[in-house]
């Protein structure tokens, strides 16, 4: 139990509607999630399919978006819920040496651009992540991408921004709000990584 001294009686309330708030708020975008759920099963179905012919999955997100490409690519690489094989997956980030490198050298809208290029094969799929869909960088390397013949999957917001016709499949969490976009992005994060293990 935690021990709390001479907590105000009204600021106490006023946490506890706010918590409720947010609950609520988490509620009502998780139930709406069903619109996107043809979504994700398609965005298991291409990732899978990469995997299966040798290919990677390349995540790449800024921010609490860069946390998630992060996850995703430990899910996978290690294990989510079941004993199997290592599955590649890098995120774009993960190396701060090259990151700083690159866009000191080159600009920060090239960071992601500039790694997918040294480590995108044809047949390998890019996870874009931006709350916006509209992060420079992260347009950068969807263009990156195409060139260098990937698919790419999307998770943005409601309205999807530049993303929305950039991607090959765009899947846009019914919100406004950033962080509850990013809650339902690692769930749809997990959602992928449990159904690329179970079709293994």
């Amino acid at each position: 139990m935690i021990e709390m001294k001479n907590p105000s009686i009204e600021s106490t309330a006023s946490h506890v509607k706010s918590i409720g708030d947010i609950w609520t708020e988490h509620i009502q975008v998780a139930s709406a999630m069903h619109t996107i759920t043809a979504g994700i099963a398609a965005a298991v179905e291409m990732i899978g399919a990469s995997l299966d012919g040798g290919g990677k999955l390349l995540i790449a997100g800024n921010g609490g978006s860069a946390g998630d490409a992060q996850h995703i690519a430990a899910e996978l690489t290690g294990r989510f819920m079941r004993e199997r094989r290592a599955l590649p997956a890098l995120a774009l980030h993960g190396n701060v040496s090259a990151l700083t490198a690159i866009g000191n050298d080159y600009g920060y809208d090239e960071v992601f651009a500039r790694e997918l290029s040294a480590h995108a094969r044809t047949g390998d799929v890019l996870l874009a992540i931006s709350t916006s869909g509209n992060s420079p960088n992260i347009l950068r390397a969807i263009e990156a991408a195409h060139e260098r013949g990937l698919l790419v999957i999307g998770l943005t917001g409601e309205s999807g921004g530049k993303m929305n016709a950039a991607c090959d499949l765009c899947l846009r969490v019914p919100s406004k709000t950033t962080a509850r976009i990013q809650e339902m992005h690692i769930t749809i994060g997990h959602a992928i990584c449990q159904l690329i293990e179970a079709r293994l």
